[in-house]
């Protein structure tokens, strides 16, 4: 199967309503993090990038193209370790405060002066750290349906998805699980998302660009994933980050912003702003990709 990952943002503009009178200007980077491995973002524009986006476990850079499109201005995407193209990290698989410190290389390389910090999930305790640890020039840290309050009843069904089976025999097979998990997203954009998000195999069999990056089976047709982070421990982040924090949460099912969470960052953080998104669950930015550009687009005014 063909795949051209800048083929596809004429996608996200039809399906959105978006214009799309020329191809956005966007390229893949690579930046060494330690000796011998590399993170990979992709850079929207030719102009300083002004934000920095973080997507979420499971996740890559591209969960973010409706977003980048709709938002119009210069960005960096970065794919955190063991996602999307970027290297593994084998020390930390799923670490926040490990890739906090990867991110920053990455942002100092590619984004020095980017004024915000956006990170969902996964890349919201990434964010979190960062705030704390690597401010940087960020005057703005946006959180999408991310706190340190981890819920694992409410979690559970992203991680059964996440793990799902070793391999897939096709691509209409791994499209198919993807569209029983989400189904209130077109077929087009699930479709889009599993071309950005998987790798087809040379025996033909396909395998989520993560995954590649667990360790070897233990058990017939199932892989080991990395293990959960201690998410709890990042309220100390949160509280002393260096940059104001906006969380931007879902209201629809499959949110993992809960009532615990809001009242421990008000507590933790009274001058923390919170937006909540009608129809949106965990993914914001799938769900309601405008909405969030709008959020951000706001930060920029004057």
């Amino acid at each position: 199967m063909t795949y051209d990952e800048f083929g596809l943002f004429h996608e996200n503009a039809e399906e959105w309503g978006l214009p799309f009178d020329e191809a956005p200007v966007v390229r893949r980077e690579y930046v060494e993090v330690t000796p011998g491995r590399q993170l990979s973002a992709l850079v929207w524009g030719t102009a300083a990038p002004e934000l920095v986006l973080l997507h979420g476990g499971a996740q890559n850079a591209h969960t973010w193209d409706t977003v980048a499109l709709a938002l119009g201005h210069p960005l960096i995407a970065v794919d955190l370790p063991g996602h999307g193209y970027s290297g593994p990290r084998p020390d930390a698989p799923f670490a926040p405060r490990a890739f906090a410190a990867d991110v920053d290389v990455v942002v100092r390389a590619l984004a020095p002066d980017a004024q915000v910090l956006v990170g969902m999930s996964l890349g919201g305790a990434t964010a979190m750290v960062m705030g704390a640890h690597y401010p940087g020039n960020f005057r703005q840290m946006v959180l999408v349906d991310a706190t340190p309050a981890f819920d694992p009843v409410k979690a559970a069904p992203i991680g059964e998805f996440v793990r799902g089976p070793e391999y897939f025999n096709s691509f209409d097979e791994i499209l198919e699980r993807t569209m029983r998990f989400n189904p209130t997203r077109s077929e087009s954009s699930l479709r889009r998302g599993v071309l950005h998000n998987a790798v087809e195999r040379p025996d033909g069999t396909w395998v989520w660009r993560h995954q590649q990056h667990w360790t070897p089976p233990t058990t017939e047709g199932a892989t080991e994933p990395p293990p959960v982070p201690d998410f709890e421990s990042l309220w100390e982040d949160v509280e002393h980050s260096e940059i104001p924090i906006l969380l931007v949460r879902g209201t629809a099912p499959g949110t993992l912003v809960d009532e615990v969470g809001l009242t421990e960052l008000a507590r933790r953080r009274p001058d923390a702003e919170v937006i909540a998104v009608d129809g949106a669950g965990h993914s914001v930015q799938g769900d309601k990709p405008l909405v969030l550009a709008g959020i951000l687009g706001d930060l920029f005014e004057d």
